[in-house]
């Protein structure tokens, strides 16, 4: 059996999958455009957006596509859907240095680290730079999942009440409420902190409207390091000139990179991070302790058993 990687990994993360599956045949390190690596692979492991539809139909082996990725939206997905093909994803390997980051910037707006850091660079002393506490604070989590209830558990160590927003409203970890998205803008008032890391689906492209920032608190923080498709980015812009909410931090934007000239780059209340957020050094030993378990069902011909799934119809 061929196994094709289309990124490149490290000699350790070779050889350890190489002492797993001895009797695998990796390619490792191959680009799309190797048409006979292609053709000959049953499972492909892509990052996602160096695949497109032509790639697909010309990998006429392939039964099983591994993204490691959480997101889906930069696949073919009507070319995978009709080839009725296995999808799995990384789903919940990014808990950990996302939440960390939410935190880190919440922690630094409300503790007026901004502010220091500047006054350092000008040598100037000067105490008021504004630092308030989070405990006690309200925060809206916008998809409560792996990386939204690991981003609840942190703030509420910090004594922040969260508050879980999902489709249905149904039930999620490190939540002390839930509500659905039909109920949003009815909650948006009393939030402190707007936090989202919704994947892209129909349900989530443009959820965000001018209203639901304007019902935002003129303290409030607005975080999103889900998907750029959230909102029109301009009506963020509006609102943030107009004082609703206070400031925002953007770690994903509609075309990344982002231009040089795009006007959140000279954005006071605006703090960009270039989709930096899951970074940390352990990105593909995280992927392969997904995809190993994984491999290790598909040989034993128990596909429905691996962990996540895809839905290709839904996205996710």
């Amino acid at each position: 059996m061929d196994v094709l990687f289309l990124f490149p990994v490290k000699e350790h993360h070779e050889q350890r999958l190489k002492e797993e599956f001895p009797d695998v045949n990796f390619l490792f390190d191959r680009k799309p455009d190797d048409a006979a690596a292609l053709e000959t692979s049953e499972v492909i492991v892509t990052y996602g957006a160096d695949l497109d539809e032509a790639h697909i139909e010309k990998a006429k082996g392939l039964k099983w596509l591994m993204v490691a990725s959480a997101g889906l939206e930069q696949l073919p997905q009507d070319a995978i859907a009709r080839r009725d093909l296995t999808v799995t994803n990384v789903r919940g390997i990014h808990k950990t240095p996302m939440a960390e980051s939410i935190l880190a910037h919440i922690l630094s707006y409300k503790r007026g680290l901004k502010k220091i850091y500047e006054q350092q660079a000008r040598a100037e002393w000067n105490k008021k730079i504004g630092g308030k506490e989070v405990r006690g604070s309200n925060a809206l989590i916008l998809g409560p999942g792996a990386i939204g209830g690991e981003a609840g558990r942190l703030l509420q160590a910090f004594g922040v009440k969260t508050y879980g927003c999902n489709r249905s409203g149904r039930k999620a970890d490190y939540m002390d409420e839930m509500l659905s998205f039909d109920g949003l803008l009815e909650a948006l008032p009393g939030m402190d902190f707007v936090v989202s890391v919704l994947p892209s689906t129909p349900e989530t492209r443009g959820l965000l409207k001018k209203e639901h920032f304007g019902a935002m608190k003129d303290t409030a923080v607005f975080l999103n390091f889900g998907r750029g498709d959230l909102y029109e980015e301009q009506d963020l812009i509006n609102a943030l000139n107009e004082g609703r909410p206070a400031a925002a931090v953007l770690d994903v934007f509609d075309i990344e990179p982002l231009p040089e000239d795009h006007p959140f780059w000279g954005m006071d209340n605006v703090t960009v991070s270039p989709h930096a957020s899951s970074l940390s050094g352990k990105y593909v030993d995280r992927s392969l302790d997904i995809f190993i378990p994984n491999m290790k069902l598909w040989l034993a011909g128990k596909p429905e058993e691996m962990e996540n799934l895809i839905n290709t119809e839904r996205g996710y």
